[in-house]
């Protein structure tokens, strides 16, 4: 009898600790991961911008350039039926070679014209800047870490081959997010036009990213929470966070790979960025920046970012 009640309640308190975890693990998707404002950010040290770093988002008169320049507005309707708003800009003098980049979380495409300036104004570049799934213009009601966008990013290089032709060159170039989806993206089954892949301060994989994440901000292990959010993002958006990985992806490049990354990046860890280079399958470069925070290091250190940029694309693009 008393081994019957103790049975009783030892499942009470199992049901009660898993439907704790399932609210935790809805709270953290919601958090996280589905499309709407994000205040958790707000006040983060991880993502507090150095003064130096700051002056050249805000003053540096790129965000003129990019809203002077005439984009050609292009969509895309994606594997799973949504709508992705693209912007193309073509060369001032007629070239094969092309960037497409990826922006960071919560951000907009027009944020990668910082970059986009320089490929345009010194490489001569064609630019292609697109929303990503849950951002911007683009459909979405979930933020997919790079997974989804990986397709999204094959399917923009078909549009952008079909606009240049054949012969197109392409980079792909991202930051963050956008890093962690062109790195998810070299171990798909790339077309040949694309020749290289640059990742400025991206991360290993999601479920490392919200572990790493967890403790930092709010002092919980990853498990049995995370395991459980990735099983809602499962669910709610048909991706886990085990299978969303760049390190996975990056032992199958073929393309190859240059990664940049802060060494005071405390909101994705410069140990990341190492971990990448050292797995990938292709050739790579990696440089690492002192003094530079979560994508600092082309703000900071401009001239030498521009430099290692250029002399590895020249490698693999005439």
């Amino acid at each position: 009898m008393k081994f019957g009640k103790g049975l009783k309640i030892m499942i009470a308190l199992i049901a009660i600790l898993l439907l704790i975890d399932l609210f935790a693990g809805n709270y953290f998707y919601n958090l996280a991961i589905k499309r709407e404002q994000k205040t958790f950010l707000q006040g983060n040290d991880d993502l507090e911008v150095s003064a130096a770093a700051m002056d050249v988002f805000t003053k540096g008169g790129w965000r003129d350039w990019v809203a002077s320049q005439d984009f050609d507005e292009w969509q895309l309707q994606t594997f799973d039926d949504l709508t992705l708003q693209g912007y193309y800009l073509p060369a001032k003098k007629d070239t094969n070679k092309t960037v497409i980049f990826g922006h960071g979380y919560l951000g907009e495409a027009t944020d990668m014209g910082l970059y986009a300036q320089y490929y345009y104004e010194e490489l001569g570049y064609n630019i292609f800047l697109f929303d990503m799934r849950g951002h911007g213009k683009s459909e979405g009601d979930y933020f997919g870490f790079g997974w989804h966008d990986r397709l999204d990013v094959l399917d923009w290089t078909d549009r952008v081959i079909d606009q240049v032709g054949d012969n197109a060159e392409i980079v792909l170039h991202g930051l963050s997010m956008g890093a962690g989806t062109m790195l998810m993206a070299s171990g798909e089954d790339l077309p040949p036009q694309v020749q290289a892949v640059v990742a400025d301060s991206g991360y290993t994989n999601v479920y490392d990213l919200f572990q790493y994440q967890m403790n930092r901000m709010y002092n919980l292990p990853a498990f049995p929470i995370l395991p459980t959010t990735s099983m809602v993002a499962n669910i709610r958006a048909d991706y886990s966070f085990f299978e969303a990985s760049a390190l996975d992806q990056v032992k199958k490049a073929e393309v190859p790979i240059l990664y940049f990354h802060g060494r005071d990046d405390t909101f994705v860890p410069f140990k990341m960025a190492n971990k990448l280079y050292k797995q990938t399958n292709s050739y790579a470069e990696i440089y690492l920046y002192d003094d530079a925070g979560h994508g600092e290091a082309y703000a900071i250190h401009k001239e030498k970012y521009q430099t290692k940029l250029s002399d590895f694309l020249t490698k693999f693009i005439e």
